[in-house]
């Protein structure tokens, strides 16, 4: 199983990180291991090597067939489910790793880094490209999406994605995050919620 994760698929959220012309022509991809997850209502404990630990509240898709060159018109048949999860970000890694041109992997991919909330069949939902997702932090809303809003589609990524890298049952799609993200700190509760049912609830340790 792996996860792949989306970058920069929202344009207020590239606003407000100072990449306001961010889109190109094909998605920013990243990928985190598999002890990237984080499942089941576990905290999630802050790590030592950060002092700025971000959430990224995102809409999670599970891969459901096997895939390779999968055209866009197909995706809708590659998964059946959906949830909320959380992309950890290590912020000040992040910009440190950005600013000598390096690879950032570390400040996504370590572990528990990847929180997911309980999947939901797609079957429940009329219109998957209008979906709304949002995510609170001790009771008060602070990121809200709609996936009518990311610059790729669903389709689009996993069309993208599967040209290189062979999808496999299990693997995860993390779709990207919108406008909103900020630090996390011990003792918060976060609850991410699709449409308007909560999937994740988890602490902050």
């Amino acid at each position: 199983m792996k996860i792949i994760a989306v970058g920069m698929n929202y344009a207020r959220h590239n606003e407000e990180l100072g990449d306001a012309a961010a889109r190109g022509e094909e998605p920013v991809i990243f990928m985190k291991p598999d002890s990237a997850i984080l499942k089941d209502g576990n905290p999630f404990f802050i790590p030592d090597f950060s002092e700025e630990i971000h959430y990224e509240a995102e809409l999670v898709a599970r891969i459901c067939r096997l895939g390779k060159n999968i055209a866009p018109r197909f995706a809708d048949r590659y998964y059946d489910a959906l949830t909320v999860g959380i992309d950890f970000t290590a912020r000040d890694l992040q910009r440190k790793y950005r600013r000598a041109g390096n690879p950032w992997e570390l400040c996504k991919g370590f572990d528990s880094s990847a929180a997911i909330g309980t999947f939901v069949p797609v079957s429940r939902f009329a219109d998957k490209e209008n979906l709304e997702f949002h995510l609170t932090i001790d009771g008060k809303e602070v990121q809200r999406g709609n996936t009518a809003d990311m610059l790729f589609s669903m389709g689009d990524i996993i069309a993208h994605v599967s040209r290189f890298v062979t999808l496999k049952i299990g693997d995860l799609l993390f779709t990207g995050t919108p406008a909103g993200v900020g630090p996390v700190s011990a003792g918060q509760h976060l609850e991410g919620y699709l449409e308007r049912e909560k999937l994740l609830d988890f602490y902050i340790r």
